[in-house]
């Protein structure tokens, strides 16, 4: 799940709740959103692999 920054960057959250906290895991801030979105297929990609 990609949402857009105040600062105008983009944030990859998990898509599962983190039980622990209750909120999505931050999994990293990027400048772009094509950035944000490569980053979620390498991610979904080494889950499997």
């Amino acid at each position: 799940m990609i949402r857009k920054l105040q600062s105008g960057e983009y944030r990859l959250y998990s898509r599962k709740l983190d039980p622990k906290t209750g909120k999505r895991r931050n999994l990293g801030t990027f400048k772009t959103r094509a950035a944000a979105e490569k980053h979620e297929r390498d991610v979904q990609y080494f889950k499997r692999h």
